[in-house]
């Protein structure tokens, strides 16, 4: 696993000159905010393009942005009038409540789901869980949380003796004063909707890997020692089922956080999805640098631990 993690570091910077490339060259670059004043003369927009650094050969840039991150320092955020870092790790905490809350729903549910699709294959049940999972692929992120606004937060629904499903629309909680009960309910449609494509997506790779081992040899033969359904189900079927499962876990996280941009948006979750449209509209590079950064800074780590994951469920994959 040593070496596993040295890889990462040469992948990383590679990444970090790609984007670096990308959005140095992107319209109106780390100038944007500054070319939308009508009154600018081109003496200031040399200036600037001096004082910014950008008269200087493209690698030169880079290896000074490289060697202020060496030391932590990601640059200024001119959006939020602070440093990149402060920005980040202020709304990290709320990404990851989000994320996390997300990925632990649909693992569970959408692992159970695939489980019992696979052990009653072609019943109603399978057929129901299926049509479920297509629903949740086929539907749109913006539309969902729209409609689940509409009929959680701005209608309710109506239950029986008079009481009424009413949720918050909007924010992590109602006030600065904190209430496990508030923070919950604000939590629950953004948990919804970011959770319901993976939840689909891991019921589907479920059922089908557990499908392709109940069918292997050693399962039959659990089965004629008199071993329990439950026991080889759980005990003989499932770890192995789930070694491509925990492949589709950890390369879904790029998903998560793309649909977790959209969802803080309309949620307006305070996390750093939000704070990335905000620095998107405003060209706030060294903002946006930072984020799309720790962003494959933590796609890689999750990528190692699904490297740790297949050791342990399959003790023949070893990483010298």
């Amino acid at each position: 696993m040593v070496r596993r993690t040295l890889e990462a570091i040469p992948l990383l910077l590679l990444i970090s000159i790609i984007l670096f490339v990308i959005l140095s060259n992107a319209p109106g670059g780390p100038l944007g905010p500054y070319l939308q004043n009508p009154h600018i003369t081109p003496a200031d927009i040399a200036r600037l393009r001096h004082n910014f650094g950008l008269d200087r050969p493209i690698w030169y840039r880079y290896a000074v942005w490289l060697g202020h991150v060496v030391t932590g320092d990601f640059g200024y955020s001119t959006s939020n009038a602070e440093p990149v870092l402060n920005a980040l790790l202020e709304r990290l905490p709320a990404t990851l409540e989000l994320m996390g809350v997300s990925l632990v729903l649909s693992m569970t549910i959408g692992i159970a789901a695939g489980i019992f699709s696979a052990v009653r294959p072609y019943s109603f049940a399978d057929y129901f869980i299926t049509t479920f999972a297509f629903f949740g692929q086929s539907m749109p992120v913006f539309w969902f949380a729209l409609m689940l606004q509409l009929a959680f937060a701005v209608h309710g629904i109506p239950l029986p003796f008079g009481y009424q499903i009413q949720l918050p629309s909007a924010g992590l909680a109602s006030s600065d004063t904190f209430d496990l009960g508030d923070r919950i309910a604000h939590l629950v449609l953004p948990t919804i909707v970011l959770a319901l494509l993976q939840l689909a997506l891991f019921s589907r790779f479920t059922r089908s890997s557990m499908l392709e081992v109940m069918k292997s040899d050693y399962i039959r033969t659990a089965a004629a020692k008199g071993l329990s359904s439950g026991t080889i189900i759980m005990k003989h079927g499932l770890k192995n089922a789930l070694i491509p499962v925990v492949t589709v876990i950890a390369l879904s996280l790029p998903t998560i956080l793309g649909g977790a941009i959209v969802t803080e948006k309309i949620f307006a979750w305070p996390g750093m999805g939000r704070l990335f449209l905000n620095a998107l509209d405003n060209s706030d590079i060294a903002l946006l640098m930072g984020y799309l950064v720790m962003i494959a800074v933590l796609v890689v780590f999750s990528n190692l631990l699904a490297d740790i994951a297949y050791a342990w469920l399959d003790p023949r994959v070893k990483y010298d």
